[in-house]
């Protein structure tokens, strides 16, 4: 007899989304490329599910060279043709040209921070400023926080684009630099223990 396991809510009853949330949101991340895909996606994500931009991923990631800054920071007009005539990834030339202009600011960041890690990391909430008790009723009441409000203007004034307060927000939760798996959830102790043991980058 199958032990019925407790996820957040949002995870639904999809394979793919229930194995997103098991194995990868809210467990943290110090790898540029992965923190970088993740801010592009959600770009991509704006106005749509998460759940649409999960299943078109592997197309993204071949559609932008796995999302390897140096590469897609040199993409041009060319690129942006190809890209919009790509069905495999959501064909919107403002959030293509966003990526793009990204790579190149995420460029600047590593110059200045020595990593995107070190700069993303500095923006985690301190303890004491996160909610005890997460219910799922409380965590819809989320969806911006001071934190990711101040990242959000931060990365506008560095000129990145399509990083508003909910964008950088859903990023930091699935990025792990806050545990929002909810109290219940078979995943909130493994994440905590993780985020416990991560030596964050400087």
């Amino acid at each position: 007899m199958d032990v019925e396991i407790t996820r957040c809510d949002w995870a639904g009853s999809d394979p793919l989304y229930q194995h997103y949330h098991d194995t990868e949101w809210g467990y943290p991340v110090d790898d540029d490329t992965r923190l970088f895909e993740k801010l592009c996606l959600e770009g991509f994500q704006s106005g749509l599910s998460w759940l649409t931009i999960l299943k078109k991923r592997e197309n993204f990631r071949a559609a932008f060279a796995g999302f390897d800054i140096e590469t897609v920071a040199r993409f041009t007009e060319a690129d942006v043709e190809r890209l919009l005539s790509d069905a495999g990834i959501v064909r919107h030339r403002g959030k293509i040209n966003s990526t793009i202009n990204n790579a190149q600011r995420a460029l600047a960041l590593r110059e200045e921070f020595g990593s995107l890690a070190a700069y993303f990391w500095r923006f985690e909430p301190r303890p004491e400023d996160r909610p005890g008790d997460l219910s799922w009723e409380s965590l819809r009441q989320i969806a911006t926080t001071p934190a990711s409000t101040v990242l959000s203007k931060d990365l506008k004034k560095r000129g990145f684009s399509f990083v508003g307060p909910t964008t950088c927000y859903a990023f930091m939760q699935a990025m792990g630099l806050v545990n929002d798996h909810v109290t219940e959830c078979h995943c909130r102790e493994k994440a905590e223990a993780e985020r416990a043991a991560f030596v964050r980058p400087v």
